[in-house]
């Protein structure tokens, strides 16, 4: 069955924490999300790593850990069926509704039709992967599916999330805090051209089977199907390899020639989302530990907490912001787009 939320009882804006592992969601729940999203363990979902990710038994769990504390379990499934395959995410479809999921994250169009036909009591949200940017591209997939919610692309500056909102009835929903994505939100042409894979239809940009570590005299070298994507010294703390934000030379300059590796951090700008009517604050990271949830999401509900008592008071605690750089990529943050006034 699908938990109905009457307008009374939802928070203002709702807190999204990422869930790799029945570990993680506990963590998310018991610090304070109010909702937690996860994926299937396969190519439905677009953090389809090894060893992490939800079976059908793990997910009846969470969802009944999360609605025993009142709180709600979304599966994301945002890549896209592949003609040959596309039983299976149809198939996710069905296991989630038989689930009791509380909404299904979709990108496909296909998927959502197959989604509102069979199951049209089933909560959909437009995920990020779906790249609508716009109140008009949000409000067609209302009209022809009955999306509740949708995802915003982290490509907007703050006017124009507040565009978006006050010309659409659908919740909006931004990201708050995580990694960045210089493609179209995950449609990595970058890493399906070294690896030969598709992060829209395989789930991940930098399959595992393709990374290889090798400490040599130089350092530490990272690579991806071959590709040397980053050396570090014995002082640096090595990360995953994603081509993006690997250290190339460029006009015989080595820098991160692309993207740094950073973080999206928008505590600061708490006040104005609430203000402006965004509905929810996604924290990104399906792939990360337990540990990385609790702490998140510690920080981000006391934030959030201090905000809706009284927003023209709120501040960021430096302690919020010391304890997330110490999480984020690179332990550096950034605004992202939503502070470019060039927009």
């Amino acid at each position: 069955m699908i938990h109905a939320e009457s307008a009374s009882s939802a928070p203002p804006i709702e807190l999204v924490c990422p869930a790799g592992s029945l570990p993680a969601l506990k963590a998310a729940v018991d610090l304070g999300a109010d909702c937690v999203y996860l994926g299937f363990r396969d190519a439905t979902n677009a953090r389809n790593f090894a060893g992490l990710n939800f079976d059908d038994a793990a997910i009846s769990q969470g969802i009944a850990y999360a609605h025993a504390r009142g709180r709600k379990v979304l599966l994301a499934l945002n890549t896209y069926p592949q003609p040959e395959t596309s039983a299976l995410w149809r198939g996710a479809i069905d296991r989630a509704a038989a689930a009791g999921i509380d909404a299904v994250i979709l990108a496909d169009p296909g998927l959502m039709r197959y989604a509102a036909d069979n199951y049209p009591d089933l909560r959909l949200h437009l995920s990020v992967q779906g790249s609508a940017t716009n109140a008009e591209a949000i409000n067609f997939y209302h009209r022809q599916f009955g999306i509740a919610r949708a995802v915003l692309p982290r490509v907007l500056s703050l006017a124009q999330v507040e565009h978006v909102v006050n010309n659409t009835d659908v919740e909006i929903e931004v990201f708050g805090f995580g990694s960045l994505c210089v493609m179209v939100e995950g449609r990595c042409a970058l890493s399906s051209y070294v690896t030969g894979e598709s992060p829209n239809t395989h789930g991940v940009c930098s399959p595992a089977k393709a990374v290889r570590w090798q400490q040599n005299p130089r350092g530490l070298e990272s690579r991806l199907n071959g590709v040397l994507i980053d050396r570090y010294t014995p002082q640096e703390n090595a990360s995953y390899p994603t081509l993006c934000k690997g250290r190339f030379e460029v006009n015989d300059e080595t820098y991160y020639a692309v993207e740094e590796p950073t973080s999206l951090n928008t505590l600061e700008l708490l006040p104005q989302l609430l203000a402006m009517g965004v509905r929810a604050v996604k924290i990104e990271g399906r792939q990360r530990s337990p540990a990385y949830v609790a702490q998140v999401t510690r920080v981000w509900r006391e934030a959030l907490d201090q905000c809706l008592r009284n927003a023209a008071r709120y501040a960021v605690k430096p302690g919020w912001m010391a304890e997330l750089n110490t999480l984020a990529e690179g332990q550096q943050h950034t605004l992202g787009a939503y502070h470019r006034a060039w927009k």
